[in-house]
């Protein structure tokens, strides 16, 4: 009864969430196990890694213990995979003023525990889902085409250094692949990501996201070496097959990386 009051104290004060966090001052746990602690917590990391602007947002996402303002959900088609809803309600709702208060999550004392191997995947269904439709459709199929494009810049190019001047393969193939690096760039720069890059014009903050650009474009070519390898070798892929899957996978990887560092917005509050 208490925590409840506290969560009503939140919202009256102005909070659109109020959440019974086991993890700030005054929340625990009573007796868990260690095995159910680093189930607990691994599930959170992974919450992180796959969706880390929403799983983020408050330090107990798993609590199923919360309060909040009805019109933060009103007309907003809620889809929860399994009981974890407090992820749904931070990924879909209107939601700004976020605030916790500490509780010890208590044991039950009749019945028996709801967590089974089940929940864990459902979890992860939940999270994936979630990812896929907070993913900016839109601008990766800008980046797709502007990648396509590349890849004929660098074969003109390549056939030009080694037939044409008659450069060695290995010269030829390192200068086709970094023109086309640089091609790539200035299209996602001026195209795909370009309201991105109003936000931070001028001739130095260019030249470090093409810095930034071109060692996550090698490191995803190092990346496209490994999983190509581990298709054929592994799995036993037909080797163009395991191409293809690869420069997807790493396509993916690209768009990610360079949306979140290369073109990354820091808000600075004032």
């Amino acid at each position: 009864m208490e925590t409840i009051l506290q969560l009503w104290s939140k919202i009256q004060s102005g909070a659109d969430l109020a959440v019974a966090s086991r993890h700030v001052s005054g929340g625990g746990v009573s007796d868990w196990s260690l095995a159910r602690r680093i189930l607990s917590r691994g599930a959170q990391m992974l919450g992180l890694i796959i969706l880390p602007g929403v799983v983020g947002r408050v330090c107990d996402p798993m609590s199923g213990y919360f309060m909040l303002r009805r019109d933060t959900l009103a007309n907003i088609d809620l889809n929860p995979v399994g009981y974890k809803i407090l992820i749904e309600v931070l990924g879909r709702g209107r939601i700004a003023n976020i605030q916790e208060v500490g509780y010890v999550f208590q044991e039950r004392q009749e019945g028996y525990s709801k967590v089974t191997s089940r929940q864990y995947f459902e979890y992860l269904q939940h999270l994936l889902r979630l990812r896929i439709d907070n993913w900016p459709v839109g601008r990766f199929f800008r980046f797709a085409v502007v990648g396509f494009s590349g890849l004929f810049v660098d074969m003109a190019i390549f056939y030009l250094l080694l037939d044409g001047w008659g450069l060695p393969l290995t010269l030829s193939a390192v200068l086709s692949a970094e023109m086309a690096i640089i091609n790539n760039f200035i299209w996602n720069d001026q195209w795909t990501f370009r309201d991105l890059s109003r936000q931070q014009s001028g001739g130095h903050q260019r030249l470090k996201r093409l810095l930034k650009f071109n060692l996550i474009c090698l490191m995803g070519l190092g990346l496209n070496v490994i999983i190509l390898n581990l298709l054929v070798s592994v799995l036993g892929l037909n080797a163009y097959m395991a191409k293809l899957g690869a420069i997807a996978i790493v396509t993916f990887w690209n768009f990610w990386v360079n949306l979140k560092l290369s073109w990354r917005v820091t808000e600075v509050k004032m």
